[in-house]
């Protein structure tokens, strides 16, 4: 009998399953995606797509090397975070090694974890690898540098990796990032598509040591990265600087946002990206079902274990208003 694979895991990001059903006009709330991205002078150039890419994605690693001080050796891609994720899992785990998840996080790990055969826990003794989300997603707590270097040491110790998830730093402090620190225990893993507002583009990127990245890239199928996607990366990373200003405006947005909040009388977890935890008086379901007939989407975080908590996105100044309005009118 074949073995039974674990369910899928939900995600936010589902506006377009929502339109095709008749909701034409919706603010997503739902995906973390960057709501002042960076300019940036790109145009599909058809002829990229007459050839393969360039599987080893040389120029595009050198690229990404050249901002974060790192070797093309170091540096792997893929389709997504999620690809890179699933791809580490199945270079690095066994089956019957336990992997440290500790809830509440992004679901993939676990998903990953249980896909390469491997049992997730949430105690990081015993455990091959040790998971974190930095800023963690869906409560944007977000560790300093200090106390990373100090969680991988004690990963090292052990003989475990530590894989790191920054797919939102960017938007965040990156002044905490461990992306230009090699260390043979160490994964970082990072998403373009939030930062710079591409997500149906579907580019993450990872740095490790030339013989970690080489055991992911021998598990990466190949060419995930089509030639649109790569040649967007290349142009986006020659603008990486421009992130600052999203930054500065998504701090002021998401204070502002916390203030209409704190008015509300709603709890919220300490936001340091572009999204907040939101407590709620009622259950979530009902809350998004109500939110959804005024034309917003949040996301439903029962998936992670808070049947009462929604996730929103900070986004512009007068599509947080909207959304502010929205809860006015549907909190009971």
């Amino acid at each position: 009998m074949r073995e039974k694979l674990p369910e899928r895991m939900e995600h936010g990001g589902r506006v377009r399953w929502h339109r095709a059903r008749g909701r034409d006009e919706l603010l997503d709330f739902s995906a973390n995606i960057n709501p002042y991205p960076p300019d940036i002078d790109w145009t599909p150039d058809p002829s990229v797509l007459t050839d393969y890419p360039d599987d080893r994605y040389e120029i595009l690693k050198e690229v990404i090397g050249r901002i974060f001080g790192r070797d093309a050796a170091e540096i792997t891609v893929g389709n997504g975070s999620i690809e890179l994720i699933r791809a580490f899992c199945s270079a690095m785990l066994r089956k019957g090694d336990s992997a440290c998840i500790r809830p509440p996080t992004f679901a993939e790990y676990e998903m990953a974890a249980l896909l390469a055969g491997a049992r997730c826990i949430t105690r990081s003794r015993g455990a091959a690898v040790w998971f974190l989300c930095n800023p963690n997603n869906p409560t944007g707590e977000l560790h300093t540098r200090q106390e990373i270097l100090r969680l991988l040491a004690g990963a090292a110790e052990q003989g475990a990796y530590l894989f790191l998830d920054e797919a939102f730093i960017e938007l965040s402090d990156p002044r905490q990032s461990l992306a230009g620190t090699p260390h043979e225990n160490l994964f970082v893993m990072r998403s373009l598509t939030k930062s710079f507002a591409v997500p149906g583009i579907r580019f993450g990127y990872g740095f490790g040591t030339p013989e970690l990245i080489e055991r992911v890239e021998t598990v990466r199928l190949p060419w995930t990265v089509n030639a649109f996607a790569e040649s967007f990366a290349i142009e986006a990373f020659r603008n990486y600087d421009k992130l600052e200003e999203s930054r500065e405006r998504i701090a002021r947005e998401r204070g502002w946002l916390c203030d209409r909040l704190d008015r509300l009388g709603l709890t919220y977890e300490p936001p340091s990206a572009n999204y907040i935890l939101v407590e709620i008086p009622v259950e979530s379901e009902m809350l998004v079902e109500r939110l959804l007939g005024h034309g917003i989407l949040v996301r439903d975080c029962s998936s992670f274990g808070l049947p009462r908590h929604i996730r929103v996105a900070v986004r512009t100044c007068e599509e947080n208003e909207q959304l502010i309005e929205a809860l006015e009118t549907c909190l009971p």
